[in-house]
């Protein structure tokens, strides 16, 4: 009879822990979660953030996002030593390097304090939203958080997000907006992509036709690129951001253990440079304009020629763009470089048998090393896209490779250390559902089930013992049919949460994750006033 009542009692103690537990939404999911047997805790206008020093701005962060979320303004206080202080409130708490993984943290909330501890900037920042989730989402007078112990770290180092701005712009207070997506989603990496041949969106000075021409194209391609006739709105389109804009944007990052990299795409997808300065084209003596359609490939001429010019203007256009950008990845582009061009100029083929070159790849391969060599002596580290492994690159290149399994390992046999962004499924251009009168999109479908499926080290890697290449991984959001913000939030949500959460946690489980979802993150893009599809329960892989 004992026995029995022992038993009943331990059963209905774990009935309570697991029904605690489950109240315990978080997205990505932490490594470890327990609930504690104390008391939760409250915090009201009374309590203090207790911080050291050097991570005032990141204490100043987590102040107003409390005050955002629930109207509840906490006092700051700078210490030297959080470990001694006896008070209600929130400790920041500095470990050793060696007591976390990297960008790591843990969480004790119980009794009448929360302790954050970490070793970073990105340990507090992720820590920091896993808290923000321990709380509603509502105006009141005092939080109460639930007595937890959570461990919590990354699998992956390279946890990244793209955002096209050339197809179209988007303002300053947006790109801060979409880096707060990152944030909160625990992402380590914002890449830029800048230039292209629709426009040219960064402020130069070297060469300043890059703004007053290439920055503005005359019109704009309406409906789908693959609709006939092709039809324009004949408007100037455009824009660009100033090095002001670019500072601001980068400072506000860099509170939020965001790493910005930027992107200028060369030898191909140049076309807005060259409208620029018809220098740098195969015929020189054109007018060009800026593009106006998209799809450029082997369709018009928008590739680098190999002359003098070219090679000075590369030396001083990355040259202004690392004095700008800290980041140590510098991203090139290098994808879709049409060699049909330079097969018909009679000046670049000189220049590949002047050289020595073998044949068009290998002249691509001369730009994109060219380049590096800049880059290096910088002491900063060249990124591209899989398709600058088509020649004889050098190894120290990341490779961001967009296209199927068989390219990243053929990538990671060949050396190089590799950033999975699989066109399918995470380029967030694509549909996300089937339904005909679905948004306008580029092709394809990608559903947020194959998003948060997608197996990131590709098992053809993990037996070839290569696994160690894949640092991790991406989302792409290319912007031909997104005219709008809220067409870019429509087309990343609920996609880029599943990301975050295939990048994050190594136990996952689809139905759990839909569960969170609804749980935490639907509140969530509403209280952000960020659209969203919300037929991603309908549209699934299989679908």
């Amino acid at each position: 009879m004992i026995q029995k009542i022992i038993i009943s009692i331990c059963f209905m103690g774990w009935l309570i822990v697991a029904k605690a537990q489950s109240t315990i939404s978080i997205i990505p999911k932490p490594v470890e979660v327990k609930v504690l047997k104390s008391k939760s805790v409250n915090l009201n206008e009374t309590s203090k953030i207790f911080y050291p020093a050097e991570f005032e701005k990141q204490a100043i962060y987590l102040k107003d996002e409390f005050q955002k979320q629930t109207g509840v303004v906490l006092g700051l206080t700078k210490t030297e030593s959080s470990n001694k202080i006896v008070s209600n409130g929130i400790f920041l708490i500095v470990r050793p390097n060696n007591a976390f993984k990297a960008e790591g943290y843990s969480i004790i909330a119980q009794n009448s304090e929360v302790r954050i501890m970490a070793n970073d900037i990105r340990g507090f920042i992720n820590a920091f939203q896993t808290l923000l989730q321990l709380i509603p989402i509502k105006q009141q007078s005092s939080i109460t958080i639930p007595a937890v112990s959570i461990v919590d770290y990354p699998q992956f180092s390279y946890r990244g997000m793209h955002l096209d701005v050339v197809r179209h712009i988007f303002p300053v207070d947006y790109i801060k907006k979409y880096i707060d997506y990152l944030t909160f989603h625990k992402f380590n990496t914002f890449h830029w992509h800048l230039t292209d041949d629709q426009g040219w969106r960064f402020e130069t000075t070297s060469y300043p036709k890059l703004n007053s021409i290439g920055s503005w194209r005359d019109s704009t391609l309406i409906g789908h690129f693959k609709a006939t006739p092709a039809r324009y709105d004949g408007k100037r389109y455009g824009g660009y951001y100033t090095k002001a804009d670019i500072k601001e944007i980068l400072n506000y990052a860099k509170v939020r253990g965001i790493t910005v990299i930027p992107e200028l795409d060369i030898p191909g997808h140049s076309r807005a440079a060259i409208a620029a300065y018809p220098q740098l084209s195969t015929k020189p003596d054109t007018t060009w304009n800026v593009a106006t359609t998209w799809g450029m490939y082997n369709r018009q001429n928008n590739v680098l020629a190999p002359n003098d010019f070219t090679f000075q203007f590369l030396k001083d256009i990355f040259k202004e763009l690392t004095d700008l950008f800290p980041s140590t990845y510098i991203h090139i582009g290098g994808d879709e470089c049409s060699k049909l061009w330079w097969k018909q100029d009679a000046k670049t083929q000189a220049f590949i048998k002047q050289n020595k070159l073998k044949d068009e790849v290998a002249l691509q391969t001369y730009f994109i090393e060219f380049v590096a060599k800049q880059l290096k002596q910088m002491n900063r580290t060249t990124v591209g896209w899989h398709e600058i492994t088509e020649g004889d690159v050098d190894t120290s290149a990341l490779i961001m490779n967009w296209a199927d399994d068989a390219k990243a390992l053929s990538a990671a046999k060949k050396g190089f250390s590799i950033i999975m962004t699989p066109g399918k499924p995470f380029y967030f251009d694509h549909y996300q559902s089937k339904d005909p009168n679905d948004s306008l999109a580029i092709h394809g479908y990608n559903s947020t089930e194959a998003v948060y499926n997608y197996q990131i080290i590709p098992e053809a890697l993990k037996k070839a013992g290569l696994a160690h290449k894949i640092i991790g991984g991406q989302g792409n959001v290319w912007t031909e049919y997104m005219e709008w913000s809220t067409k870019v939030d429509y087309m990343i949500f609920p996609r880029m949460t599943a990301l975050s959460e295939n990048l994050w946690s190594k136990n996952k489980n689809y139905g759990d994750f839909l569960k969170r979802l609804d749980a935490v993150m639907i509140s969530r893009y509403e209280f952000w006033k960020s659209c969203y599809f919300k037929d991603y329960r309908v549209w699934g892989k299989g679908k």
